[in-house]
């Protein structure tokens, strides 16, 4: 038929369309091609532009799905040219709706591909087709939630639901639309919204046995589940979707399949149809001539069909190969993702723990230090120190568990900021003052008096490092020695190379031993119960340290102690930086003239211990236990500070600072939160916060924090 050049029947030609659609149907990629060329080749005979568009999108259709999608595009694009030729407003609706999935799905694309989403609607509005209007509204939402652009998918949502509302009755698109307003509320915190969308449209799914829309609403649901701490139902909600999930693969896995087929077919036709074509007009030719040439044709073509054979051979072969590598790939990529999912689960599983963990540790250690400034209760200051002691060991085991999966996870980086290298040593040093004393030991420190005072680097991770050195040091030493020693090696480049150590005379490692501490969960054995630990401190010493470029080594003789020693290049800040503490000049200022903060927090403990250590500094303090609350007392009274809890019900932190912002832009917000600060840092900033606590504090860091942010100084801190 291809090459009769003869006009064809209408009837003919909507037949060929009719079993082209049935073929892209049933994944039949390669015939799909095959009756769309033919197609395209009758309607340019005929030139005739409807059977052409056609054509054209069935094209479009096979090469997306095929993965190419520069021939898609460029298929679609002619297609639209033949439905602006025609003036065809249904066809005009179809090749809007192909060419905004193949946009939308494209990184860099998005806008555009909503663009032409929005055509599809502006279209049927125009000519009163109201059910040509959900699949791009709806499709124009998912866009936005693929980008994380939560706030500009909401209206679309709420159209599409609207639009299923007054449509026919659809489970399937009703069921998937709640599962796109599932993750919104999730997203948003609003979670009593998010389980009823979730569960209505598992129950609508469920119906009518609906497997994808059942495996995808069921992990989302088993997400936020896993965030509340439920469990028990988000395990049974997992089960569902490995359950539908494994028989929607098999669906899936054959469809890749036939595509992968297809597209190796595709081209082998594309390849074999040029051959023919050539080989016809070779023959044309010879005909043309003597019958000598007609002799030389016949062993040309007898050649040719050998060397067929023998390529055909090689591609069976290779055929064969590739499907075995495509079967090994496919168990690799299962592997993979399962291997993601799990990695995934237990960040946010530890991160959730953490928070739940560090904010009762807050209510633990905030009121055991008040208790310990209280004079009235000298006698059981042992007794008090020895519960701070363990609140503050049971955060350190937290942080390190936190610390060495953020490292797996590769999301630690580090910063770049002015500190004190004298200060951050001292503040070490006081705080193993209660273990030093429990394992009677003597805790001396040594910094060169060249060693540049203030640098420029990241002192937390720093700090990280000695901390767990000195705690591995005082933890294996009984009536000994600890010594911290801080020497300039070298200064170049207005970088100063310096050299940090941590001796011992304790128990001391054997060689054996010595590449065995460096690796997670392992310790040496002893019999001593005061040895046990997490064995993580030594591996997040070695990892952190190679962040910064560098490396640990190590210096032991069983029974002679240890020395633990890294050098560190960090740039030298010349000018001084001036203490930010909380002086006795700034408490008699604030004596004179108390100062107003607001208390943003919806826990009990939590808003006693930070008014009480509020108070103790001549604080005038006000409590309120939502953002609703928070809202309506700085717009009724004058505040010169604001601490601000980020997870609360109704309104969360960030959001209620949003709605300040709107009309105080110029009251300083503090968070204070026990969240893991690394995963939100930047979202407190852009919503409006000028600096950010982490529950539990030190005293005395906190206020450092207040008196930066009251003075002003958080504008700088803010932008940096």
């Amino acid at each position: 038929m291809a090459q009769d050049s003869a006009p064809i029947s209408k009837d003919s030609l909507d037949h060929l369309t009719e079993i082209t659609s049935e073929y892209l149907n049933k994944y039949k990629y390669k015939d799909g091609i095959e009756n769309s060329m033919l197609l395209l080749e009758h309607a340019h005979n005929q030139n005739d532009d409807y059977y052409g568009f056609h054509a054209h999108n069935f094209l479009g259709i096979a090469y997306n799905e095929l993965k190419d999608t520069v021939r898609a595009e460029k298929n679609y694009l002619k297609a639209l040219s033949y439905a602006q030729e025609l003036k065809n407003d249904t066809l005009l609706i179809y090749i809007y709706n192909n060419l905004g999935n193949i946009y939308s799905e494209r990184k860099g694309y998005e806008k555009e591909g909503i663009n032409y989403y929005n055509k599809v609607i502006d279209l049927a509005d125009r000519i009163e087709l109201e059910d040509e209007k959900l699949v791009p509204t709806v499709n124009i939402a998912w866009t936005y939630m693929d980008g994380e652009r939560y706030r500009k998918a909401y209206p679309y949502l709420n159209k599409s639901l609207k639009l299923v509302e007054e449509g026919e009755e659809n489970n399937n698109a009703r069921s998937q639309l709640y599962m796109l307003l599932g993750k919104y509320h999730h997203k948003t915190q609003s979670l009593d919204s998010a389980a009823y969308y979730f569960t209505e449209g598992l129950r609508l799914a469920e119906e009518d046995s609906l497997m994808l829309p059942v495996a995808l609403i069921s992990k989302d649901y088993a997400n936020m589940l896993f965030e509340k701490g439920d469990f028990e139902v988000a395990y049974k909600n997992l089960q569902k979707h490995n359950e539908y999930n494994g028989k929607v693969f098999e669906k899936d896995r054959l469809a890749q399949i036939e595509a992968a087929n297809a597209r190796f077919d595709v081209n082998e036709y594309q390849r074999n149809l040029e051959i023919s074509r050539k080989e016809k007009a070779y023959q044309d030719e010879l005909i043309e001539k003597s019958t000598e040439k007609i002799l030389i044709m016949v062993i040309a073509s007898l050649a040719l069909i050998v060397t067929l054979l023998i390529l055909n051979k090689i591609n069976q072969d290779r055929k064969k190969l590739i499907d075995q590598l495509r079967d090994r790939n496919t168990q690799l990529l299962d592997s993979r993702d399962e291997a993601e999912r799990l990695s995934k689960l237990k960040t946010d599983f530890l991160s959730t723990v953490s928070h739940e963990l560090r904010t009762p540790l807050y209510g633990v250690i905030g009121l055991t230090s008040l208790l310990l400034d209280d004079k009235s209760l000298k006698k059981h200051e042992s007794d008090l120190k020895s519960l701070k002691f363990s609140a503050d060991y049971l955060l350190a085991l937290i942080n390190d568990v936190l610390q060495m999966n953020k490292m797996e996870s590769k999301q630690v980086k580090l910063e770049s900021i002015p500190f004190n290298i004298r200060e951050l040593i001292l503040s070490i040093v006081n705080t193993f003052e209660f273990t030093r004393l429990q394992n009677n030991n003597n805790l001396q420190y040594h910094i060169g008096d060249d060693v540049p005072e203030n640098l420029i680097g990241d002192p937390v991770r720093l700090s990280q490092v000695l901390m767990n050195l000195v705690g591995n040091a005082v933890k294996f030493t009984e009536e000994g020695n600890i010594n911290i020693r801080v020497a300039l090696q070298a200064k170049v480049d207005g970088k100063a190379i310096l050299y940090f150590e941590v001796k011992d005379d304790g128990m001391g490692i054997p060689k054996s031993k010595q590449k065995l501490i460096f690796e997670e969960f392992s310790q040496l054995k002893s019999a001593n119960y005061n040895y046990q630990g997490t064995g993580l401190g030594l591996p997040i010493v070695k990892r952190m340290l190679e962040l910064f470029g560098s490396q640990i080594h190590l210096k032991s003789k069983e029974g002679q102690g240890a020395v633990f020693c890294f050098s560190l290049s960090l740039k030298e800040k010349q000018t001084p930086k001036k203490s930010a503490g909380f002086s006795h000049q700034a408490y008699e200022e604030n004596e004179q003239n108390p100062q107003k903060i607001l208390v943003v927090d919806d826990n009990r403990i939590n808003q006693v211990v930070t008014r009480r250590i509020l108070e103790k500094q001549n604080f005038v303090c006000e409590v309120a236990e939502n953002g609703v609350e928070a809202i309506e007392r700085v717009q009724t009274a004058h505040f010169d500070l604001i601490l601000m809890d980020l997870n609360m019900p109704g309104i969360n932190g960030m959001e209620t600072t949003q709605r300040i912002r709107e009309f105080n832009p110029e009251v300083p917000i503090v968070a204070l939160t026990a969240v893991e600060i690394e995963e939100v840092r930047k979202e407190i900033y852009e919503s409006g916060m000028n600096d950010i606590i982490v529950k539990p504090y030190e005293p005395e860091r906190f206020y450092q924090i207040l008196r930066r942010n009251l003075s002003g100084s958080s504008k700088v801190l803010a932008e940096k």
